[in-house]
């Protein structure tokens, strides 16, 4: 007699198998983070490694000229053109600044006090008024203490009258090289030290 057969064992649940990260998913998550830190850092470094500080990129950026002219709209033969207009000549202008080397003391106007300050001179227009300034600075220095012994304790006062003063110091300097030279150019007075007692 044959053996008797096996009853159908009923099938036991298995589970499916899961379908979780293997070797492929792990894989694919370290590369993304490796790819976020490489920008991360790339990044930090365009920002923070460069030698270059924010005010020399932003002179630069200034002092580049453009790569295309500018453009304007002419009437043409053919109706509106635009035509590339020339671009202007930058000449960068430099100040020049000179500093008497003692500084003047006199009385304002009508006051037993006496006014010390230092004098400094600036111009845009080339080194010849500065030169002009040094040949004639005795001169300069005679008129400077006229003009400031016109003025009384009242009209120097505080910034308006700083700004008064070295207006009115300006005014009699160029006058003195217009005098003797044919041309003044002195554009700026400032008071290095004042004192005024």
């Amino acid at each position: 007699m044959p053996p008797p057969a096996k009853a159908a064992e009923p099938e036991a649940d298995i589970p499916a198998p899961k379908k979780g990260k293997g070797a492929k998913g792990i894989l694919k998550g370290a590369l993304g983070a490796l790819v976020c830190i490489g920008l991360g850092l790339g990044a930090g470094w365009y920002q923070f490694g460069r030698k270059e500080s924010a005010m020399d990129e932003a002179l630069r950026l200034i002092e580049r000229p453009s790569a295309t002219p500018a453009e304007e709209t002419v009437e043409g033969e053919g109706g509106m053109q635009k035509v590339a207009k020339p671009l202007p000549e930058t000449n960068p202008f430099v100040t020049s600044y000179y500093e008497f080397e003692e500084p003047l003391t006199t009385n304002p106007a009508g006051s037993r006090r006496f006014l010390q300050i230092g004098v400094s001179l600036s111009t845009q227009y080339d080194a010849t008024v500065m030169a002009h300034v040094e040949t004639h600075k005795a001169a300069l220095r005679s008129d400077m203490l006229a003009a400031i012994g016109s003025l009384t304790e009242e009209d120097i006062a505080g910034i308006e009258g700083r700004e008064l003063l070295a207006q009115v110091l300006r005014d009699a300097i160029n006058t003195r090289l217009e005098q003797l030279e044919g041309f003044g150019g002195v554009e700026g007075v400032y008071f290095p030290s004042f004192i005024l007692q």
